[in-house]
């Protein structure tokens, strides 16, 4: 008869799984954040979840109206309350993104001016600054597989040639989750740049 405490004993294998996805899901909370990162294109991520104050609640703006861009200068947003409209509008001029909307009983349309110089280098340190918090995160998940790992070698669950190996595995997870970071930022700061 199999030993209770065997059966929900962690194996390298199931650290290093887990790792991954953790790291996996750091890399999906950074596309998220990136997409939020005005480029000289419209697209509806720029005000997707732009915070309205819909009847007293915090309401992201894409649970409350259908976002679209029609072209690469302008952004359509349709409310599916009219009542909704003001209140939409005067959030979208408070965003950190300095949108100038105009509605015409409607819709609201959001232009999208081309980026100067100067904003387009501040958009490239914002950028710098969510790439090294997702660098971060993935060294953070880094951190606590390498703790379980020792863990396990403390406890004797596993020989030191196992934690050896698996650290190995795990370092090379993180080289290439940070590689991959390190590619998206690279076009992402070539998108920002883009004149």
């Amino acid at each position: 008869m199999p030993d209770n405490d065997n059966d929900t004993q962690l194996t390298p294998e199931d650290v290093l799984a887990e790792v991954e996805r953790k790291m996996n899901q750091s890399m999906e909370a950074l596309d998220r954040e990136l997409s939020t990162l005005r480029t000289g294109r419209a697209t509806p991520s720029l005000v997707e979840n732009v915070s309205v104050d819909y009847y007293g609640t915090p309401t992201p703006l894409k649970q409350i109206a259908s976002i679209s861009a029609p072209d690469a200068r302008a952004i359509m947003v349709q409310p599916w309350d009219k009542q909704a409209l003001r209140d939409i509008e005067r959030s979208l001029m408070r965003s950190e993104m300095g949108f100038n909307p105009s509605n015409d009983g409607n819709i609201i349309t959001v232009p999208i001016p081309p980026l100067n110089q100067e904003r387009r280098q501040e958009l490239v340190r914002l950028l710098k600054r969510k790439i090294e918090d997702g660098k971060v995160s993935v060294r953070n998940v880094r951190r606590d597989g390498l703790e379980s790992l020792r863990k396990m070698e403390r406890d004797k669950a596993i020989s030191q040639d196992q934690n050896r190996r698996s650290q190995d595995q795990l370092q090379k997870t993180t080289d290439s989750f940070i590689k991959s970071i390190d590619q998206v930022s690279t076009a992402k700061e070539a998108e920002i740049m883009q004149v």
